[in-house]
């Protein structure tokens, strides 16, 4: 209790003097008041407490829009996060710069939620600068404390440096801000990389996992792990990454951001109360991106329809609403024991990972034979090598992140031969999931799709032919 009291005293300590894009010590921020912000010189960004949710609040900068920056209920665009994941409480929250020089975000019982864990004999002051860049600073020798431009949330700014220890990680999805599943980061190789960390597995995705560095344009050869966006566009990385936006040239607002599906996108506008607009983006397939469907599914991307998943055949959806989940087998799995199990043949379907190996140049029946003497393989990929003349074997432990390729190569999927007869010499196609909504706002971890197709009937492509699941099993 007395070290509450002390607390206390050091948060309704009386203000110093303060400007309006600085926060001096001992004074703070109140969740009550709506005008408690610091607003940057040139009028560009806002620091104060953003609204994320029923009685929620999160510390927050965003860019200023023209209505008023002191609306919390408007949607304005977030580029930094200090408590994501722990809102505070709409009463009796506080931000507070203590004497001791540490930055402190305490919420209505006065526990601490976030801090910069910071000390400073000298007095320091929080300033928002005109870069959109928060630093806590002692005002002896102006030595930087600590700063918002060190620990991005899920945004980058421009001039706005990338460094190895910094990462950026989505949303979960758009109405909710708290951590996801999706990582932009610079791994032990010296690459920039995308990775899906999701609740079962993890797997880098972008640049493309199966191709060697030098191949992606890429190199590993460096030590210092740094990117950054300048102001006109340009995005530079230490990796040998570079790109530069559509736009490239015009002073504009932009921003660089991993999105909640996992793409990261560089956005661009005028001025402020305009529309973001893209002007480049990682991926142009979002298909490639993992964890998109969920297990046991395959997704399909055209751009008249979007992207969509299916469920595999024998397979059907684990959660209605919410396609991350995948999707679950109708058939007893013991099928894998003994001679009880065949192949459906899938056409211009890929998985990626989850290899028990990768064989070359082998035989149809040589691949088959491999995984029918493995309990846990649920398919395997025979795929065409068209610079060898030959066709690779790789059996798959796990069917995740299945997308339609242009690859010359097949899946073959595992299932009961009693679920093969069962179901004649065609297999049904998957059952068309409608969505099952409520009256209410769920905020939802992935995307989901309304109108599920036929995947056997459905052309993926007008270009392409119809996918086909052809029966292969020998009874």
């Amino acid at each position: 209790m007395f070290l509450i009291f002390l607390l206390s005293l050091a948060i309704n300590s009386p203000p110093s003097s303060s400007t309006p894009d600085t926060l001096s010590r001992a004074s703070s921020l109140s969740v009550e008041k709506p005008e408690d912000v610091l607003i940057s010189p040139d009028g560009v960004f806002t620091a104060g407490f953003h609204q994320v949710g029923n009685n929620s609040y999160c510390f927050a900068i965003w860019f200023s829009e023209p209505s008023s920056s002191s609306d919390r209920h408007q949607n304005p665009t977030v580029v930094w996060t200090a408590n994501r994941d722990r809102p505070v409480n709409g009463k009796r929250s506080k931000l507070s710069l203590l004497k001791t020089g540490n930055l402190i975000l305490t919420d209505a019982g006065q526990s601490i939620v976030w801090a910069t864990t910071t000390t400073s004999l000298s007095p320091a002051h929080l300033t928002l600068h005109s870069s959109g860049n928060l630093v806590l600073r002692n005002s002896d020798d102006h030595v930087v404390l600590w700063q918002s431009f060190d620990s991005p949330t899920d945004t980058l700014l421009p001039l706005q440096p990338f460094t190895r220890n910094a990462m950026l990680v989505s949303t979960r999805s758009q109405s909710n801000s708290s951590s996801g599943f999706y990582k932009l980061f610079f791994n032990n190789d010296n690459l920039l990389r995308l990775l899906f960390d999701g609740l079962e597995v993890s797997s880098v995705y972008w640049p493309d996992p199966s191709r060697v560095s030098w191949d992606n344009a890429r190199s590993t050869y460096n030590n210092t792990r740094t990117a950054m966006l300048d102001s006109l566009g340009s995005f530079v990385s230490s990796d040998n990454l570079t790109f530069m936006s559509t736009d490239y040239g015009a002073r504009l607002q932009r921003i660089l951001r991993i999105d909640f599906d996992g793409n990261v996108r560089l956005y661009s506008r005028e001025r402020a109360g305009e529309k973001w607009v893209v002007s480049w983006q990682a991926i142009s397939d979002p298909c490639k991106v993992h964890g998109t469907c969920g297990a046991n599914s395959v997704c399909s991307y055209d751009l008249g329809f979007g992207r969509k998943c299916l469920c595999l055949p024998g397979y059907q959806m684990r959660n209605h609403t919410d396609w991350s989940f995948g999707c679950e087998p109708k058939f007893d799995l013991s099928y894998t024991k003994g001679n009880e199990s065949s192949f459906l043949k899938l056409l211009q379907v890929e998985f990626n990972g989850y290899d028990f190996n990768s064989y070359t140049n082998y035989s149809y029946m040589e691949c088959e034979s491999i995984c029918l003497k493995l309990e846990n393989c649920k398919g395997f990929q025979y795929t065409f090598d068209r610079g060898n003349g030959f066709y690779n074997c790789n059996p798959k432990t796990q069917l995740r992140s299945g997308h339609m390729s242009d690859s010359q190569g097949y899946l073959y999927l595992r299932l009961p031969k009693a679920f093969l007869l069962s179901n004649g010499s065609g297999i049904k196609a998957p059952k068309d999931y409608g969505l099952i909504c409520t009256d209410r706002v769920i905020d939802l971890n992935r995307n989901y799709v309304k109108n599920l197709l036929n995947i056997i009937e459905y052309s993926l492509n007008p270009n392409r032919c119809k996918a086909v699941f052809s029966c292969l099993a020998r009874v």
